[in-house]
């Protein structure tokens, strides 16, 4: 097994930041630093940072179903269709089948959901749940009062009003929202609809999963915690 694909399914990163781990001369193939295209044999140690890391099977988490938080880039798409060139499964490069739950656009960055499991996207996305989603967002003009109060209070998209959500001031030229619906390009579409042009978008949270410290294009294990706090009355994991 390439060495690269070891230490990803051990789940402490992607192939790609594996690669970059081992280009970084992070990483020991048995006491000595491994290069690139290096094989992982049974019996090696492999060691990152001076720390042993095992193949899944080995350790305590033996879920039936992937759940991973990504930082997604911008520039990835949110989709399954492989055709489509920069598609977040293929970047990703997960060992198992895994698909967003959820979109969050091309242009936009931050915490995206995936999983393994199709039994429970709908109990996530399903609306009348009113789960939250957070979001930091830039725009091109100065926040005022008024501008809050309407985002708040809802914004009429594509013959529909927005559902009223909450929206705090951040900076001149920023605000954070916090929604629990899940219209495509809502935040976007919204801002348009007042004037306002969004020139960056991040979502930092989703239920009770932040962002936390992952970089752009790093990916993490969901804890059981997070997973109780998505799904309460899901315990198949």
């Amino acid at each position: 097994m390439r060495l690269n694909k070891f230490i990803s399914e051990s789940g402490l990163c992607s192939r790609r930041e594996a690669d970059d781990l081992i280009n970084e001369q992070r990483v020991s193939l048995n006491g000595e630093i491994a290069i690139t295209g290096a094989k992982w044999l049974e019996g090696m140690t492999v060691m990152v940072d001076g720390s042993e890391i095992k193949l899944k099977a080995t350790a305590k988490n033996k879920r039936k179903h992937v759940y991973i938080a990504l930082y997604k880039p911008v520039g990835i798409t949110c989709t399954t269709d492989e055709t489509v060139k920069g598609n977040i499964v293929e970047f990703v490069d997960h060992k198992e089948r895994i698909f967003p739950i959820g979109r969050l656009d091309k242009d936009s960055e931050g915490l995206i959901l995936m999983t393994s499991n199709g039994d429970i996207v709908n109990q996530i996305l399903r609306s009348e749940n009113n789960h939250e989603k957070e979001y930091l967002v830039g725009v091109t003009q100065a926040v005022n009062d008024d501008f809050l109060r309407k985002m708040a209070r809802g914004v009429r998209v594509r013959d529909e009003i927005t559902k009223p959500c909450r929206v705090y001031k951040l900076a001149k030229f920023g605000f954070r929202i916090i929604l629990t619906q899940g219209l495509n390009r809502q935040i976007r579409l919204m801002s348009e609809a007042l004037g306002y042009k969004v020139n960056q978008l991040r979502r930092i949270r989703v239920v009770n999963v932040k962002l936390g410290v992952l970089k752009p294009g790093a990916w993490r294990n969901l804890t059981d915690k997070e997973l109780a706090g998505l799904l309460p009355n899901f315990k198949d994991w």
